[in-house]
């Protein structure tokens, strides 16, 4: 079987494959295995050669094999103790995927009969990838955080249903770079793609046996090989091609990635490749008394095991993983997965252990942009505002406030203040910019916008687990009918509070976090955790109605508001030093309705609902007014008076069918009325007027 293949003496590192004209070089880490076979397979996944690798260097195995070309195809055998008490499960019968692969041969899909026994043809086979692609001179847009306006994408879900782009790339890297979709984007006027999951992953056993799979991603096998369910043919250049064209069209992409576990589960698991080569390494084991128990894995992130960064092996494969996204494929910086898990040490989180310290010394890394999700379910789990400074954080208490005060709760107002402007109780002034605070009042776990104002309760009854699953706590209203209704009351109400939501969202100092499709209504029909719902309950629909063609005219403008003033992006307060000492600070009120000040005390008055932000940036010379009214009845609101003898004018108003209508108002006497439930933008500028939008 090897007469085409020579083994010759190799090189120790790096790992994974280096191929030349001549062969390739493999390396792989295994330190107590016993003997690896590399195993060759032709197109057709038939093996053609089993090459045993002779050299080891401590953890190390390696071997120069000739003949082997790019695209060649292979994976590995790894004999050694089946001891699953000492945590071994060294089994020659499982064919192991490289955890350094770039590339696979096809997408990985469970299959309880054809793992059974020699598992080789079930697991797609790694690549030997090789490809010189032509990046046309085209570079990253590289925006600062003030300018950053974040877009959370599915691969396939934006594209599936998309009229205009082609049927064969629906769905796919090439769906996304599609003139249409970029277009949209552009119009948006979002400043940067957030993909989910799109390194190589498996669907877990549980939902491929419900005729289910795990649409979202979120459950790993190789984390530099890109998914090839979104390729047409061949992956790793189709998804340079999509970031290629993204940055041609100026929009940034960053990576939802997952190191916090893999698809191969807790006990009794499938073993795909880090159980085979180094179970006790690549996993954390709770602790057995007197020693780790590795009968039971660690499971910090509710999947069934903790990948183990806290080791120097696996932290070394997830920072050669993140750079190789930097530097091979073009990322311009990455959202992480339960950040918290890959922070630990000793099961402890430390924001300046390893794993940090390494990202933060790192110089191609050190300048991307970093977002944890600052948690995960372990114990003291829980550590919004406690990475360090060079990170953004999500921040779901802007999340819940921002609901909470909008559907009516009392007593938010002094939470509300608070999260316009940066959340500085999470974030301390001088020692965190104040776009440290990732906003967002929908994700993709959770409801929809437009669920948001429709649903009560979770509707998840498509997932199989009767309707247990998913967030019970939504801070959603339904304004009196649970889903869809004709009743025009109700969907105005329900229109009007999307528009009072995502102009506080994009009013807030912060990095501003939108979900794909709520800028135009979509719903997953009450669904909070559609994450094996890979149908049109997850697909963006792109079959606007006259209402959702006036949600996203209205999404357009106020994005082309913030992102045109420096008082919604970057405030520099005079007690806030993070920037230095400045000569100019800008400032900001707080106004009652009637016009005075609001003191201390009246903060917290369980009542209040209404009140109004001004905000004076001084060297832009910009000048604003919001007027909030989170009650069911019309205010009268006093304004102050501008500065340099301008006038008001009107920027937005969420009461209105467009979100541009004077409800009442005068103006000219500095009194505005600011309708039930709706919100108001105006603007200091000369009597000639000025350019709002």
């Amino acid at each position: 079987m090897t007469e085409h293949f020579t083994l010759l003496p190799g090189k120790e590192a790096p790992f994974g494959v280096m191929p030349d004209e001549q062969g390739c070089n493999f390396v792989l880490w295994a330190p107590d295995a016993e003997r690896i076979e590399l195993c060759l397979f032709d197109t057709q996944e038939q093996e053609i050669a089993r090459i045993r690798l002779r050299e080891r260097r401590g953890h190390l195995w390696y071997g120069y094999v000739q003949g082997v070309k790019s695209g060649a195809l292979y994976g590995y055998r790894v004999h050694g103790p089946h001891s699953p008490e000492q945590g071994h499960l060294f089994d020659p019968q499982k064919l192991l995927l490289d955890p350094y692969a770039k590339a696979l041969s096809r997408v990985l899909e469970w299959n309880e009969e054809l793992y059974q026994g020699d598992s080789h043809r079930m697991l797609p086979k790694a690549v030997v990838w090789e490809d010189e692609f032509d990046w046309e001179g085209i570079v990253s847009p590289r925006y600062s955080d003030a300018q950053t306006v974040l877009y959370e994408v599915h691969v396939k879900g934006f594209t599936k249903l998309h009229p205009d782009v082609p049927e064969h790339l629906r769905g796919t890297y090439l769906g996304l770079c599609q003139p249409a979709v970029i277009r949209h984007m552009q119009e948006l006027g979002i400043t940067t793609v957030q993909l989910m999951p799109v390194a190589s992953f498996m669907s877990e056993p549980r939902l491929t046996q419900l005729g289910l799979n795990n649409y979202w991603g979120y459950n790993p096998v190789c984390f530099m090989a890109p998914e090839p369910r979104y390729a047409v043919k061949h992956a790793v250049t189709e998804f340079k091609t999509m970031v290629r064209e993204l940055h041609r069209a100026g929009i940034e992409v960053i990576l939802d990635v997952v190191f916090n576990h893999t698809a191969e589960g807790g006990h009794g698991g499938p073993v795909l490749s880090y159980k085979g080569l180094d179970n006790r390494s690549y996993y954390c084991f709770d602790n057995g008394g007197y020693g780790p128990d590795f009968s039971r894995y660690s499971n910090m992130t509710g999947c069934g095991n903790t990948f183990n960064v806290d080791h120097p092996n696996g932290l070394r494969l997830v920072m050669d993983s993140l750079r190789y996204w930097v530097t091979e494929m073009h990322i311009d910086g990455f959202r992480f997965d339960l950040a918290v898990t890959l922070a630990r040490e000793g099961g402890e989180f430390d924001p300046y252990g390893g794993f940090c310290k390494a990202l933060m010394q790192d110089p191609v890394l050190r300048n991307v942009k970093l977002i944890s999700e600052p948690w995960d379910i372990g114990p003291f789990g829980y550590r919004l505002g406690q990475f360090p400074t060079q990170w953004r954080e999500l921040n779901d208490r802007y999340r819940d406030t921002i609901r909470s005060f909008w559907r009516g709760d009392m007593g938010r107002m002094a939470e509300f203040a608070t999260r316009l402007l940066g959340s500085r109780d999470i974030f301390p002034k001088s020692l965190r910019a104040i776009h440290s605070s990732v906003n967002f009042v929908c994700y993709h776990d959770g409801f929809t916008l437009e669920d948001t104002v429709c649903y009560e309760q979770r509707h998840n009854q498509a997932n199989t687990e009767e309707n247990r699953d998913g967030h019970g706590h939504n801070l959603s209203k339904n304004y009196g009918i649970e889903g869809p209704t004709l009743d025009p009351r109700i969907s105005r109400i329900r229109l009007q509070q999307k528009r009072n939501m995502l102009v506080t969202l994009l009013l807030s100092q912060g990095i501003p976090h939108l979900l794909a499709g709520d800028e135009m209504g979509r719903s997953q029909i009450g669904n909070n955790n559609a994450y094996c719902q890979d149908n049109r309950i997850s697909w963006v629909n792109w079959q606007l109605s006259n209402e959702d063609e006036g949600l996203l005219t209205f999404v357009k403008q106020m994005i082309r508001i913030r992102r045109s003033a420096s008082a919604f992006t970057e405030l520099h307060l005079e007690d806030d030093l993070y920037f230095g000492s400045r000569t100019q600070a800008d400032t900001v009120h707080w106004y009652h309705p009637d016009g005075s000040e609001l003191t201390e005390g009246d903060w917290n008055a369980p009542s209040a609902q209404a009140l109004v932000m001004e905000i004076i940036a001084k060297e832009s010379q910009e000048h604003w007014l919001v007027l909030f009214n989170a009650s069911g009845y019309d205010i009268h609101f006093r304004l102050p008076e501008p500065e340099k003898s301008n006038n008001w004018t009107l920027a937005v108003d969420t009461a209105s069918h467009d979100g541009k209508r004077l409800l009442l108002d005068d103006l000219q006497q500095l009194v505005a009325v600011c309708g039930a439930h709706s919100m108001k933008l105006l603007r200091a500028c000369p009597l000639k007027g000025c350019d709002v939008n």
